[in-house]
């Protein structure tokens, strides 16, 4: 189960909304979302969590390219909304990929390849697989809003409420969850 929210900076503090991610498909539906709860082109951070399995930030100041950080790249890439980020952060050409699927066959070799694995080869798998189990991303996205890279990667569960503590936002963010 996915928890969402945006912690939108305004002049008299941060403002919480709880964000449902239905419509949300790729990096620019997620990035338009933050933007239209901008209050003057200021700061946007949105959160994902999947149930303390990871959580995700996605950062909009203005017209500026998002920022991203990923507390588990693998855990987030086996998830749809953890794929939107890490794909962003790791790039479309994957092992896996979605694309490279119809010059497959069926077990994974590329048309007419036979299959050729040492028996001490691991099969890995799917796209996921690929990803670092570790945290992937900007290890600076809230450094400059009170929250260090150390502490960011010493986050577990209850992530979030860490994090807006960090903002100063732990009471807003409350109202929403």
């Amino acid at each position: 189960m996915y928890f969402a929210a945006l912690l939108a900076r305004t002049e008299d503090g941060w403002e919480a909304s709880d964000t449902e991610l239905d419509d949300v498909e790729t990096l620019s539906d997620l990035t338009e979302l933050a933007r239209e709860a901008s209050v003057d082109d200021d700061t946007v951070i949105v959160f994902i969590e999947e149930e303390d399995a990871w959580f995700g930030l996605l950062r909009i100041e203005g017209e500026d390219d998002p920022r991203i950080y990923v507390s588990d790249g693998a855990a987030a890439a086996r998830s749809s909304y953890g794929e939107i980020l890490t794909k962003e952060l790791l790039g479309d050409d994957q092992d896996g990929d979605a694309d490279d699927l119809d010059a497959l066959d069926l077990d994974g070799t590329e048309d007419g390849e036979p299959l050729d694995r040492g028996d001490d080869e691991e099969d890995s798998g799917t796209a996921a697989d690929a990803v670092p189990a570790e945290p992937v991303g900007d290890r600076l996205i809230l450094a400059d809003l009170g929250l260090s890279e150390k502490r960011l990667l010493l986050l577990e569960s209850d992530a979030l409420a860490e994090i807006a503590d960090a903002l100063g936002a732990a009471e807003v963010l409350e109202t929403v969850r």
